[in-house]
């Protein structure tokens, strides 16, 4: 297991008592692909493949900048859109910076990297192109044996991944990215980060400000979970609770509309038989916690989404057709972790004992969701994965500086227990559905933006 690294020292990298070489400088040109609408440039970085063997063998990282329309610069902010994908450059050429940063833009410049490896989606920079044969979420093994068939699938999938670049597959975790992220700082000429990270972008940037406290100076996380605990089991039931929100506002909705206060009831029942009996869905079949993550999925875009819920609910308890929950273009709920960065990032259960346990805490917990909605059901597409965990959570060092945390409904409450290991610390909160604030919340974007350049710290709670 990789140990995190929980200071800087003089602000350079230092990975197993080792110092990287001197910072690269940087040669700005025209991206492949052009430079969009929004005039994005690019340049190269060579990076080890391995941080701890760092004058091993080299990958390239492409990093994309929007240059700061102001006369000087205030610095730059490092942006990672989360996914985790390998498309951020397309992603600031084709939405992110025209739309989202031309605020920021006036005082800072802007600038993001395609992750290595290209997870999910392949990038500019160097790649590990795999076939993902996962179509749908593992269902939960019932036994010891099927948690030993879904092991062996999982490996037999990863190691064709693995095979073709067994360094780069091993190296694609949080913790690489974050030193990545740091070595970027560094051919920048930054002597601290500026950081805004939404969804899984937000992961990477609480395992740099756990590697590297002393070297930020700003660090926005938008719509994500809680990564830095000391404790995982502890934290898999609050996460299942937070996730549970969604479908307790709606069942808050139908006792207000009261004509469906039976729906807790209903779904309860829906779910107990489909867990005994998968239903019909569409093309296929649904057990169910399948039925919870699709509820889940269409509770979260809010109360414009209740009245479809509520007619799937009532479907599949009168008729036993669970076709209501199968949402246009997505046959199955949810999506198998795709592995590579989230199999070596979280905890997965070494064997059917532990995933029982684990499962009985946050039903306890959250017993109208369970897993369903969490990372925990998501990785269970990790059993059996062939490389460890190497970025273990772990909770946040001292030293850090005010952190700024947003989210919506259930996302602010585990965003919450990131930043309260962080004095001074603020927040944003918007008391609605979605994921992530600062691409469509013009009040978040405002605050945000007032904070990477200016470190004006919102008060916690901020409503927008």
């Amino acid at each position: 297991m990789l140990k995190l690294l929980s200071l800087a020292v003089s602000g350079l990298m230092a990975v197993n008592g080792l110092t990287p070489p001197a910072p690269q400088a940087l040669r700005w040109g025209e991206c492949p692909g052009g430079p969009g609408d929004v005039g994005i440039e690019c340049a190269t970085l060579q990076v080890p493949v391995d941080w701890s063997q760092p004058d091993g063998r080299k990958l390239t990282l492409m990093l994309g900048r929007l240059r700061s329309t102001a006369a000087t610069s205030k610095g730059s902010v490092l942006v990672n859109f989360g996914g985790p994908v390998g498309i951020s450059i397309d992603l600031m050429r084709s939405y992110g910076g025209g739309q989202a940063f031309a605020g920021l833009r006036q005082k800072m410049d802007i600038v993001t990297w395609d992750l290595r490896g290209g997870p999910n989606n392949p990038g500019l920079s160097t790649n590990l192109p795999c076939d993902w044969s996962y179509q749908r979420m593992p269902r939960v093994p019932r036994n010891q044996a099927e948690f030993d068939q879904l092991a062996a699938t999982n490996r037999a999938t990863a190691v064709k991944c693995q095979e073709k670049d067994p360094q780069l597959f091993g190296t694609m975790d949080s913790a690489s990215h974050a030193r990545d992220m740091e070595a970027i700082r560094r051919a920048l000429g930054e002597t601290k980060v500026n950081f805004y990270g939404a969804s899984y972008g937000g992961f990477i940037g609480q395992t740099y400000a756990r590697l590297f406290p002393r070297n930020v100076r700003s660090m926005v996380l938008d719509g994500t979970w809680n990564h830095s605990t000391d404790n995982w089991d502890r934290e898999l039931p609050l996460l299942a609770r937070d996730v549970q929100t969604f479908v307790t506002r709606f069942f808050d909705w139908c006792r207000r509309q009261g004509n469906c206060a039976d729906a807790p009831a209903l779904w309860q029942r829906v779910v107990a038989q489909a867990q005994r009996n998968p239903m019909p869905a569409g093309s296929t079949t649904y057990d169910g916690n399948e039925i919870r993550w699709s509820g889940v999925t269409m509770a979260r875009a809010g109360e414009a989404s209740y009245p479809t819920l509520l007619a799937a609910l009532r479907k599949a308890a009168t008729t036993g057709d669970a076709s209501g929950f199968v949402t246009a273009n997505a046959p199955f709920p949810g999506a198998a972790s795709p592995g590579v960065v989230e199999c070596t990032d979280w905890p997965h259960p070494a064997n059917q004992r532990q995933l029982e346990q684990q499962i009985r805490r946050t039903e306890a917990a959250a017993p109208y969701t369970g897993i369903a909605g969490t990372i925990q059901l998501a990785i269970l597409s990790c059993v059996g994965w062939p490389v460890a965990v190497r970025n273990e959570p772990a909770a946040l060092p001292h030293g850090l500086p005010p952190l700024l945390m947003a989210g919506n409904w259930s996302e602010y409450e585990t965003g919450s227990r990131v930043i309260d290991q962080v004095p001074g610390s603020g927040s944003i909160y918007h008391d609605g559905p979605g994921h992530t604030l600062y691409m469509a919340n013009e009040c978040a974007k405002a605050k945000i933006d007032a904070y990477l350049s200016d470190l004006v710290v919102p008060r916690r709670g901020t409503r927008c």
